[in-house]
């Protein structure tokens, strides 16, 4: 998949420089959307961008939740590299996420998803297709969730939109990052569940 503009292989600036070799690093490649739109922009759309990513670790929903919202939106909006990318942030919080992101077409009726996380959904379709909901679907959510949790939702669905536009936009599609095949990240010597990382700024654009 060619993008409309092409990727910038030797940035200008130590602030891109440090991003591709962090990149690199972590992915084996620089992400597309870094080369192509990232690289083109100045360090105050960048800062932004962090921003985004850091705001998401400051979520009190649960981050499974937040993996699941960006992913759905991401799926009805065709956004290729950012579904690739919520599979790899999921797959590295734990393996067992892919089922669930598998049967996300199927959320309402599948038993791999609680009854908050299927209000959450249908919340962020209805919002991601309609650009509208209705009071029942949001008297649904409000039964799983507290207000500072709903806005979050809204966050996410509206964050979730800036990256898959400014994807879209530039005909950026996936970047492969699933056979990179990332391992959980655990808390060290214990056995303990994974600790989460949210989506980091390597997904913006």
């Amino acid at each position: 998949m060619e993008t409309y503009l092409p990727p910038i292989e030797r940035p200008r600036g130590l602030l891109l420089k440090i991003v591709y070799f962090f990149t690199r690093r972590q992915f084996g490649k620089v992400a597309t959307p870094i080369a192509v739109f990232s690289a083109r922009m100045p360090a105050g759309f960048l800062s932004f961008y962090g921003k985004v990513s850091r705001l998401d670790k400051k979520l009190e929903l649960p981050s499974q939740t937040a993996l699941l919202i960006r992913g759905r939106v991401a799926t009805i909006n065709t956004c290729l590299f950012c579904m690739d990318a919520s599979r790899w942030y999921a797959m590295k919080e734990s393996p067992d996420n892919a089922a669930r992101l598998d049967a996300l077409h199927e959320y309402r009726t599948s038993p791999l998803f609680t009854q908050a996380e299927r209000a959450a959904l249908d919340y962020a379709t209805e919002l991601t297709t309609d650009k509208q909901v209705e009071p029942v679907t949001f008297a649904q959510l409000v039964r799983h969730y507290s207000e500072r949790q709903i806005c979050e939702i809204v966050w996410l669905v509206a964050s979730e939109h800036l990256y898959n536009v400014s994807n879209i936009g530039l005909n950026i599609g996936s970047d492969g990052l699933c056979e990179v095949r990332p391992k959980p990240v655990t808390t060290g010597l214990t056995s303990g569940p994974p600790v989460s990382e949210k989506k980091a700024p390597v997904t913006s654009p």
